[in-house]
Parts: structure tokens; sequence; C-alpha cells
């Protein structure tokens, strides 16, 4: 691993819901750290992971098949994602979800959330593809430095978004063979207006788009060493 320090930054480069809760029946042991909302009674000594899904999951469900890229298997991201003890937080969203909007959404269940004890910093949102899109807007929208930001293949050239920046303790991830979305968060990164932290990770699987279809552990096991490092 290589990598490049500036400023605050760092960036380094390595060479239905139904069938979900079929999975969460068959694997107990993560019943109780996968759900689709914050709980009603939250634990403030809990990180609290909020995982946005790429936009195949709107439209053909949580184990869609796409031509290009293969199997998306959701509940499999979720369970790699909890497996180190973190309330996992997603939902399926509906076809052709507004990002603006949704981004909205989680803004406010991340307010609730903090006025109801979690502190800023056990919180962690993880967005793949048109998920980390969202994730960016929430970013920008929250403006709270403690909030934690995973961005998975989210980053491409955003003419008409010329507002948009990075706040909070941020990682970016994106795939060298990715022709959607292989490109480096860093430029929103280097706005005046900077994140409180910001890391990046190049990944070289060879599966384009579809690296972050699958839990591999080139984009997992960073994620989870970067959740507990910043913890």
């Amino acid at each position: 691993m290589s990598c490049v320090r500036g400023g605050r930054s760092t960036v380094c480069s390595f060479k239905k819901w139904s069938f979900l809760l079929l999975c969460l029946v068959a694997a107990p042991a993560f019943a109780q750290k996968i759900v689709t909302a914050f709980p009603s009674a939250v634990d403030p000594s809990a990180t609290y992971l909020i995982y946005l899904h790429g936009r195949v999951v709107e439209n053909l469900g949580p184990r869609p098949t796409d031509s290009s890229f293969g199997l998306y298997d959701y509940p499999a991201i979720l369970e790699a994602l909890a497996s180190q003890g973190a309330t996992v937080i997603s939902a399926q969203r509906r076809p052709n979800t507004d990002v603006n909007e949704y981004a909205g959404l989680v803004v406010s269940q991340i307010e609730a959330a903090i006025r109801s004890g979690v502190p800023p910093e056990h919180i962690v949102v993880v967005g793949f593809s048109k998920g980390g899109d969202i994730a960016i807007h929430v970013s920008s929208f929250l403006r709270r430095p403690q909030v934690r930001f995973v961005l998975l293949a989210a980053c491409w050239p955003r003419p008409g978004e010329p507002q948009l920046r990075l706040t909070g303790r941020v990682l970016s991830i994106y795939e060298t063979s990715d022709t959607l979305a292989g490109n480096s968060c860093a430029p929103l990164a280097r706005h005046a207006e900077k994140p409180e932290s910001f890391e990046e990770i190049s990944i070289s699987t060879g599966r384009s788009h579809g690296a972050f279809y699958t839990p591999m552990k080139e984009w997992v096991n960073p994620v989870l060493a970067w959740i507990q490092k910043s913890r």
C-alpha cells in the first residue's frame, strides 16, 4: 500500500424485505443487528451503520442479477457489515427514488438518532453507486463533523452540482477497472469547505462496478478496519 498525505487528507492505493427476513431467520446471529430503521430505544455505546444500496436493487429486488456485473447480494453485504457488531440499518428503496429527497430522509433519521442520545461519531453512512450519491448528498446537507461516511464507487463528474461538499469523516473506495464510477472522490474533498478527514483507497479486482455487488474482502475489510479505527 502506498499513501499520499496532504493537509487533512490521505489518499491510499491497494494493488423486498421478505427475502431479507428469511435470510435473518437462517442467520440468527445477525437477527438483531440488521434493521430497516433506527431502533426506538437506542444504545449510545453502539455503532449504527446506514447502508445505501445501488440502483439495481431499487428496480429488481434484494438479490438481482445484472447482465454485466452479476449477482448483487444485498443481504450478504448487510451481514458482512454487521459482522463486527454494528447495528446495520438499510431499507430497499422504491424505483426511481429521488436522490435529494432520500438524502433529506436520511438526514432527518440521523438528527433524530442524535437527539435520542446516539453520539454523532457512532453513526456511519455507507453508500454504493446511487447509494453513494445519496451518501454524498447526506454529507453535504448534514454538516456534522463527527459523522462518518464511506463512499463506494460514488464519484463521477458532477457539472450540474457544484454546490455539493463533503463534510464529516470520509473514506472513499473505488475500483480501478470500473468504467461507470471508477473515479476518485478527492476533487469533492478539495473544496474550500473540507471534510473533517478524508481517506481514499483504490482496489483492482478486475470486476468493474460489480466489485461492490458482493462482500469482497478487498473492500469490506478496509471498511470494517476504518470503522473500528475511527471509533
